[in-house]
């Protein structure tokens, strides 16, 4: 079966902490991985690596030149990896990436980090706008992928890879007379007054769209957002009797101070954020990488990013 790579990435790991736990926690993967690899290592090279106890993982004595020889291969192999991987970029090291504001800080700085680590290298541009403006300039090809939440039906000239679950919910300032009314409803937002993105933003159309639903005309919208300066607002809104929109995430943030959202299964929208690529475009293999590790940390990140009920319900 020949010696697995990350099985000695494993070993290594275990033999410098000297706990699985330690290791699985360094390397971000499970302990069952861990331990599933090592046995893995010990069964292809027949004979133990470890000494097992209850203070910890100490290497046997053959296992400690195996150590030394090992850890210096690694090391040269990820040099030439590395090498090799900055030849090969050139040209190919530019990637054009678009992300709502929204999703700059939850999707696009970790996966940029990680990317960078990986790809010393590569060179980014980045567009940080609202969805309209983004879905038009991956069309153009002016971006390769762009970060935002996903239409309810994806054109068909574009691909979409989801990456997390979110929620935007209507927001007002904390004490604001709507939160004082004991059954609210959206009649109750009729005479209100608003902020929103401009009309061809998802979000608005969303408000909109709920509103028509319950027969309602649309909102009177007395300050319109047609840049990213929307999440720069917020103390408009903390400051004001004015009604708007945000990620349901952001309340949790410096953003959300002062701000409350309306109690009401009405005002919430849930909707899929995910990367869009053209469809037919081959893209470049960092283009590629990027979306691996913009799954990657959706899938970490997913669980922390979600708030609970509960406690919304206890702040305001």
């Amino acid at each position: 079966m020949g010696v697995r790579l990350d099985d000695i990435d494993y070993f290594l790991a275990v033999a410098h902490h000297g706990k699985v736990r330690a290791a699985a926690a360094a390397l971000n993967v499970s302990q069952p991985a861990i331990t599933q690899g090592l046995q893995r290592l010990e069964k292809e090279l027949g004979f133990p690596l470890f000494e097992r106890s209850s203070r910890g993982m100490q290497l046997t004595a053959v296992a400690v030149q195996f150590r030394e020889r090992t850890q210096a291969l690694r090391a040269s192999l990820g040099d030439a990896i590395k090498e090799a991987a900055d030849m090969h970029l050139g040209e190919l090291g530019l990637l054009r990436v678009g992300v709502s504001p929204l999703y700059a800080q939850r999707l696009f700085v970790p996966a940029t980090v990680a990317l960078h680590r990986q790809r010393p290298a590569a060179r980014l541009r980045l567009m940080l706008n609202l969805n309209d403006a983004l879905v038009a300039a991956l069309r153009l090809g002016d971006i390769d992928v762009s970060i935002n939440a996903l239409p309810g039906v994806v054109p068909p000239d574009l691909h979409a890879l989801p990456l997390m679950d979110d929620a935007l919910c209507l927001v007002v300032r904390e004490h604001h007379p709507l939160l004082a009314r004991r059954r609210l409803r959206l009649a109750d937002l009729a005479d209100a007054q608003w902020i929103l993105p401009g009309p061809a933003v998802a979000a608005r159309r969303s408000v909109e769209g709920r509103l028509a639903e319950a027969g309602l005309p649309p909102p009177r919208v007395t300050v319109e957002v047609s840049n990213t300066a929307g999440g720069q607002l917020n103390r408009l809104i903390a400051q004001s009797d004015l009604v708007s929109i945000m990620s349901e995430a952001q309340l949790d943030t410096p953003l959300g101070e002062g701000l409350a959202p309306l109690p009401m299964a009405d005002a919430r929208f849930t909707r899929t954020i995910g990367a869009l690529t053209r469809k037919g475009v081959p893209l470049p293999p960092l283009a590629h990488r990027f979306l691996e590790l913009l799954e990657e940390t959706a899938r970490a990140g997913t669980a922390a990013a979600k708030r609970p009920a509960s406690r919304r319900a206890a702040k305001h």
